[in-house]
């Protein structure tokens, strides 16, 4: 479904991400851990193509992205892919249900046709009560659910989700964990979720760890950096998947687009 070979960046003299490659299947919920400044935000926005490689190409669906242009690339973004960010990106000046519709009004489709769709997702997510209250009047959890929401939208192929849950309490956090698996279950979306939460890394299908920039399998990471449990949990997937279980930790990350590019693009 994803074909990430060979991805390199590097923002001066600093490389960010060192020859990436890597296969996520369809369906998939796959996590990428690593310390601050593993470059896993950078390979999250390359893959949702708000960044763009020095050296290699992101396949999605049978598209290589970085063939497109500019037109066709955005097109393809609206359509194909939905964000969820840390802080849940909504524009305060419009109600939960207009953020909602905000990808499909750009997709082209009718209001009637985006509200609709809105109202389905929002009824979903036990948020129609909320649907008229704009941002400041919801709780953090309720912000969060309408940003999935609106990532959902144009029933996009992946949801790419980059701490998520960085800010939500513990109730909140769990109740979003186990939200992306009913997604996955009623939506068939594939889900790339950057995370420094082991609670969440632990229950995804497959555990990406970054370390400089590169992916690292079990036997090439130095035992003085990997504890007894990533080394269990490790063997345990590799034995019982057949699917290697990357290591990675890594350079500065960076985020490649503003707010507004953000917005506009989710």
């Amino acid at each position: 479904m994803i074909t990430i070979s060979n991805i390199h960046k590097s923002y001066g003299n600093l490389k960010v991400l060192k020859g990436i490659s890597l296969t996520i299947n369809k369906g998939e919920i796959v996590s990428i851990v690593g310390p601050s400044g593993a470059g896993k935000t950078t390979l999250l926005q390359i893959i949702g193509t708000l960044d763009k490689a020095d050296m290699g190409e992101v396949i999605i669906e049978g598209t290589n992205v970085g063939k497109l242009s500019d037109k066709k690339l955005s097109d393809f973004r609206n359509k194909k892919i939905g964000f969820v960010f840390q802080f849940h990106q909504l524009l305060p000046e419009f109600t939960a249900i207009e953020n909602v519709m905000m990808p499909a009004l750009i997709a082209g489709k009718s209001k009637r046709e985006a509200r609709k769709r809105a109202e389905e997702l929002l009824d979903f997510l036990h948020l129609s009560e909320r649907a008229k209250h704009k941002p400041a009047e919801l709780s953090g959890g309720e912000k969060q659910r309408v940003a999935v929401a609106r990532a959902l939208m144009n029933e996009p192929s992946v949801i790419l989700a980059d701490e998520p849950s960085g800010s939500l309490d513990s109730k909140n956090k769990e109740e979003l964990h186990q939200l992306f698996f009913q997604l996955r279950d009623k939506f068939g979306q594939t889900f790339i979720i950057v995370t420094h939460d082991e609670g969440l890394s632990s229950i995804t299908d497959r555990t990406i760890h970054m370390k400089d920039g590169m992916i690292y399998t079990e036997e090439t990471i130095p035992a003085d950096n990997s504890d007894n449990e990533t080394e269990e949990k490790t063997e345990a997937e590799t034995a019982g998947s057949g699917s290697d279980v990357s290591h990675i930790e890594g350079n500065e990350e960076n985020a490649s687009g503003d707010t507004e590019t953000h917005q506009v693009n989710t």
